[in-house]
Parts: C-alpha cells; structure tokens; sequence
C-alpha cells in the first residue's frame, strides 16, 4: 500500500515566503513516485490570528481578563480595537499584493489605529529616506501589525513573535524538563489556533505520515506541541521531525520523553531516511534497516543508521515543489532600514541550492563536522537552471535566493552563463566568500544575468583573527572584492563578528573602524553584528584549549547538544561593546557619522584606532594581480554595436569616416574606428553572445580567431583604447 504522507512547517518562520524544506522533499518524493501534500502552519496561523474572526476573539479573550494589569500600549489598542477590526483584512490583502490602492489610505495618518511602535517614525524618516507610496504604506502596515503582536505577546501568550514561537524553550535545551512543562500544560491562545490549522487539513483526509521539518529553536515548541495534539485525537498517525534544528541539537539525543509527541527523528539529509521510513512502515523492510534515524524502543532511545543505501545523489533529489503553500497569501512586510533583511523580509523567493555543503568547510566557528556543510556536492548549471525554469512555471515567481553555505565563484560563472544562454529575466541573491575570483568581470556578468545582492562572511574586521578563524581572506581581500561587486551594481551585506576568542578590545575598535572606512568608501551597503558563540560541532567547541578559551558549560543532558557557554581569559568583555557596535552601524549604513571618533559610540572609555584612516580606499586602488588564462571565457553583455558612415569636411574637401557605435539599454557611445577594423571587431563580438547550444569562446580560441582575421598584434590589442572601450561597453573576460 502506498503512505498518505502530510509535510509541516511548523509555526513561525518568515512571513514573506514559505521555508524551503517541505518542498525540497516533496520535490525528491515525486521523483519516486510518492505522493504527498504540504502545509505552512505558520502562515495559516498568522492568517486565521490576523483577520477580523481571528482579531475578535483576540479583544473579546483580553476583555474578560484584569485590564488592569496591562500597560498603557495595551490599553490604548484594546480601546481602539473597533478600528482595528474595521482595518485588518483590508490590510492584510494590501500586505499580500491584492489591494496596492490602499496606500493611499495607509499613508493617511488617519486611517491605521497606532500605539508605541508608530513612535519610531520620526526616527526612521532619515534611514528609509524618502520612501515609494507602496514601501511607505507597506512599513507603516508592518508597524500597525507590530502593535498588534504586542498586545498578544503581553496579554495572551508571551512566547507569540511572528518569525518564532516560543524560541527560549528550544535554545540551549540541553534538559527536556522545561519544554514537557509547557507541553502538558494547558494549550495557550496561539495553540489554539494552531489546532485549528491541522483540523483544517485533516478533515480533508487524514495522513498515514506526518513529517515535520523544524528548522529553528522557534519551531520546536510548535512542532512538539502539534505531535501531541495528533497524537490524542488520531492516534495511529505516525510523526516524524527533520530539519536543522535536530540535526545540529539532537544528534546525541537519549531523552524518552520526546517520543511521547513523536514517533521517529532523522538526522541529516531526509531524502534517503525518509524514502528508508516509508519502507519500513509499509512492511518493506524492517526497523533495523532505517538511515540515521532515532526511535523509541524496549524502553530506550535508540539510533539506527544501517542501511546499507547511500544518500541521494544531489541532482537526483529534484525540484523542488512548492504545491500547496499558497504562495498569492504570503505578506510582503518592511520591517526595518538594512537593506539585506527588507530581502528576507520583502517580496517572495524562489529558493534553491547551487551546491550541497560549503567547498570551503575550514571556518573554525562553523560546524564543518555537520553533513550539510562537510559533504560538498555541486551541480551543473544546465541542471538549476532547468530548476529554476520549473519553478517559474510553477510558481509565477521570478525571484530566486541560493541557500548555499557559500555559492562556489566557478559555477556561479556557469550559472550566469547559462542564464543568459537560456534568456532569463530573474532576480537572485546568495550567500558567497570574499574570493578575489570574484573579479570584476565575474561580478559583472552575475549583474548582468540578475544578480542583485550577494551576503558574506568579513566576521572581524582583523588580519590576525581571520586566520585564527581559517577564512583564507584579508581585509583588504574583502575590501577590493567587495569593490568589485558594488561597481557592478550588486549590493553587499557583510556578516560581522565580535567577540572571537582572544579579541581584544583594541581589535575591536579597529575592527569597526575597519567597516566605518567600508562604508564610507561604498564598499558595502548593508552589514549586521553577531555576538560569537560557540558550538559544539565547530573546531573550536571541540577543541577549546586550541583557541585559548575556556569551556563552562552547559552540562550534559539527554536532549539537546550544541550550544556551548565559554570564558574568553584573553580577550575583552566582549559583551559590554554591542550597543555602540550596533548603533555605529546603524548610523553608517545610512551615510552617517563617518566623520565621528569611534569614541561617540560608546558610554565607556574606548582604546584609539590604530587603523589608518585611507587603509580601506588604499586597498581597492590595487591592482589584483591575477593570471589572464587562456582557457578564460569571453562573454558579450550587450547588444552588437553597429559601423555608421559619416563625412568630415575640411578646406573644401569630403572624406568618409566610419565610427563604432555602442547602443545600451541607458546610453549611446561612439568611437571613431577604421571600416575594417570595425566590421572585423563586430564578427568577433557575435562569436562572443551567449547563445543556446552555442560553446563560449575562450582566450586563446579568441587570439586565433583575431590572427585570422588579419588583425595587429594581440598582445597591444589588449593593451589598447578599443579592447579597454570593449570591456566597458560589454566585453568581460571570465
């Protein structure tokens, strides 16, 4: 018998896009011929809470409460909340693209109730500038909605947010005590709702199969909490939990009590575990011969990981398959000014992976011993752009975001490549590293087929702690590539780092007097500071001693392992520096406060930079010297100029000339050329279109090519005034 098999996402993620899991696998499952359907709890969950229905019993709950007891915010909506019942629909359906026209009534400060979070406006007018009709109306809709997530957070159920659930229960739960606390208590008012999402789908047909990816410590508490309640009104469903947040806390898992809500936990990669799962419930093969799989047996928790099937090939595990999430009832929301989180925040994104794992895999504050990012398998361009074309079909989405660790420099070129062979007009970002392959050129063509951001790691902003870390870039590094990509018109958003083991407090100013000159130079447009943290699957959680820090817990429990407490004997009070870190780069990334000592920042007496003030724009004037190689691919971007005749007049006399004329999708720009020359260089350029079925020219075919055609010598060719006005005009080398 074939497996009635139901996919969850349990609440809360993203409120823009639906997380990508459910469709990966749903994806891998039609390859086999297994059918199944998928749900997002969390935005059905948002959707029944954040409508008039769901407002109502909001006000109506709160109202048989002690009003006296909450704040003054809260009494202020709770006394406006026949505005809010009147305005909530209208502006979801603003919020999801169905309404645009109420802008104008959104941009009204009269028509949207407002409490404490519309008090922030004055502040942002500067950093969001002078905003659209629709992006003005869109953040004052998300401020509304903000409101309202704090009336329910202080009146009805302190863990509600709208991108986790009760986050403090799954973070660091190295004991199962305080999560079967909150389980076997009564349901708080967003379980209810929550209930009321999973009746919503079983009353369409009951599954055989419940698999839950839970990706985040925000969605532990859900997913556990939803097991339980299948679990007590359809008993014979199985349950089983993947995702990111078993695979990096649960992977030493000996607690029973978690099999009370659940039934089977898989590790790693589910393709192959779960396609092993099916088969076992289907009487195919026996428990033994499950893929690394925990389950509860003869009283004890116990790993199975025998199967003798190796994992899915990466491209074999399909496309992914978005059926079912209901992409037109997503909320495109503005929370905040940087600009890389208005993209995870804003619009909806296609997601796929251009490589399995990171090629990389050294960092030594990154799990590298995890097999999402150890395992390294990349695909061809061919394969994600035929991807990417079926999500387009499927979706009506053009967007896509790359969820690689660190998308690989050479196949992001044949990525481009193949995009532009194939005509595509998407837009797509992904996470990278400062490799100084990522040279102009490269960072031009991945312009020019729809790249328009990229995120990487600088973490601190110092030579010495980067190769402490094992990133295997400079500062300088980051600083020309970085360059590179802001020239080409991609906007850059660097990950920041501060209290690295051994940072001392020195590092720490000249680290951010290192992202001040960043900013100022315009080599990156948007950044956000983390506080180190260590875990136990990075080098540094496995071998402390080795990095000079000391390891002080947390001690070993049955249920989750990762998080890891530390003491830094020779480094700095790392803790004490993030409100200046975060307020300096707040006002940076809006062009502020460049012209500040560092010493404003901070409410305590800070060390002086030794950083010199040019060390950034010193950086990007060098040259990189990088080999030209003769198998390097030659690539044209822009459309054919065309020869023009014209005439010069002078004493009397008319002489012919010819001129080169380059027509972009901005400007027109000629150059006065020799006919033959000219002629010649167009038949070169159209050797160099990306076409379909059509091999790149590389160099050293392109020198031949050149040599034929009787031209000059090719080494001053490339030193000329016509190959530079090339390359400016569309020519890249890559």
């Amino acid at each position: 018998m074939s497996s009635s098999i139901l996919l969850l996402t349990p609440p809360f993620t993203q409120l823009n896009t639906p997380y990508p899991a459910t469709a990966y696998i749903k994806g891998y499952l039609n390859t086999i011929q297994v059918r199944s359907v998928q749900a997002d709890l969390g935005i059905n969950v948002i959707l029944k809470m954040f409508s008039k229905a769901g407002l109502s019993k909001v006000f109506d709950t709160i109202l048989s409460l002690d009003l006296g007891k909450f704040s003054k915010n809260s009494k202020r909506i709770i006394r406006l909340r026949h505005e809010y019942l009147a305005t909530i629909d209208p502006v979801i359906s603003f919020l999801q693209f169905t309404n645009p026209t109420l802008a104008y009534n959104i941009c009204d400060e009269e028509f949207l109730p407002q409490a404490s979070r519309f008090e922030q406006l004055e502040d942002l007018e500067w950093a969001f500038g002078t905003l659209g009709l629709q992006d003005k109306a869109r953040h004052l809709a998300t401020l509304y909605l903000e409101d309202l997530s704090d009336l329910i957070q202080e009146c009805l159920d302190p863990n509600f947010g709208f991108s986790r659930y009760a986050e403090r229960l799954g973070r660091s739960a190295v004991h199962f005590d305080p999560i079967e606390e909150a389980l076997l208590q009564e349901p708080s008012f967003t379980d209810l709702f929550l209930f009321e999402a999973l009746d919503e789908l079983f009353a369409h047909k009951i599954p055989d199969l419940v698999c839950f990816s839970v990706p985040f410590p925000g969605n532990l508490y859900a997913a556990l909490r939803a097991g339980k309640y299948i679990k007590e009104n359809h008993s014979h469903v199985k349950i089983a939990m993947g995702g990111g947040y078993p695979n990096t806390e649960l992977r030493s898992l000996k607690e029973p009590r978690i099999f009370k809500y659940l039934d089977f936990i898989t590790l790693d990669d589910g393709e192959r575990p779960l396609s092993c799962l099916l088969e076992y419930l289907q009487g195919k093969r026996t428990l033994s011969g499950l893929k690394r799989t925990f389950v509860y047996e003869d009283g004890e928790v116990k790993y199975i990981n025998t199967s003798k099937e190796v994992d899915i090939s990466f491209s074999k595990t399909g496309t992914p398959d978005y059926t079912g999430l209901h992409l037109k009832k997503y909320l495109s929301v503005i929370e905040m000014a940087n600009p890389m989180h208005r993209l995870w925040s804003d619009g909806r994104w296609n997601k796929l992976t251009m490589a399995h794992g990171c090629y990389w895999k050294k960092c030594t504050f990154c799990d590298i011993s995890l097999d999402y990012i150890k395992n390294y398998e990349p695909i061809n361009a061919s394969i994600i752009c035929d991807r990417i074309e079926e999500l387009i079909s499927q979706t009506g989405e053009t967007g896509f975001h790359f969820v690689d660790e660190a998308a690989p420099p050479a196949l992001m070129r044949e990525l481009a490549i193949e995009i532009l062979k194939r005509n595509l007009k998407i837009s797509w970002w992904t996470n990278i590293r400062f490799e100084e392959r990522f040279t102009l050129d490269l960072c031009r063509l991945l312009k020019a087929s729809g790249c328009i951001a990229v995120s990487g790691g600088l973490e601190v902003a110092s030579d010495r702690l980067l190769t402490l870390m094992q990133k295997g870039v400079t500062v300088a590094q980051v600083a020309r590539v970085a360059h590179n990509f802001t020239n080409s018109g991609i906007m850059v958003h660097a990950y920041l780092m501060y209290g690295f083991p051994t940072q001392t407090a020195q590092e720490t100013i000249d680290s951010l007097e290192m992202v001040r000159q960043l900013f100022m130079n315009n080599v990156l447009q948007s950044g956000f500071w983390h506080l180190f943290a260590m875990t136990s699957h990075a080098p540094i959680g496995m071998q402390p001693e080795a990095y000079d820090v000391v390891r002080i817990g947390p001690e070993k429990g049955l249920f989750a392992d990762n998080d890891l407490a530390h003491e830094d004997p020779k480094g700095t009070t790392h803790e004490k520096f993030s409100d200046g870190l975060k307020k300096a780069l707040f006002n940076f990334m809006h062009g502020l406060g460049y012209d500040f000592p560092l010493q404003e920042w901070f409410g305590f007496r800070v060390p002086k930079t030794t950083v010199h003030k040019n060390f950034i724009w010193r950086s990007i004037q060098q040259e990189t010297s990088l080999t030209i190689r003769p198998s390097s691919k030659l690539i044209w971007l822009s459309t054919i100029p065309e020869m023009e005749k014209y005439y010069t007049h002078r004493k009397g006399k008319q002489k012919e000339r010819w001129k080169l004329i380059f027509t972009s999708k901005s400007q027109v720009r000629e150059l006065d050329i020799e006919k033959e020359i000219g002629e010649k260089i167009i038949i070169m350029l159209e050797k160099c279109i990306p076409l379909p079925e059509k091999k790149e020219m590389v160099l050293s075919e392109f020198q031949k090519f050149y040599e034929s055609l009787g031209l000059d010598d090719f080494g001053a060719f490339l030193e000329s005034e016509l190959w530079e006005v090339l390359q400016e005009e569309g020519l890249v080398l890559v």
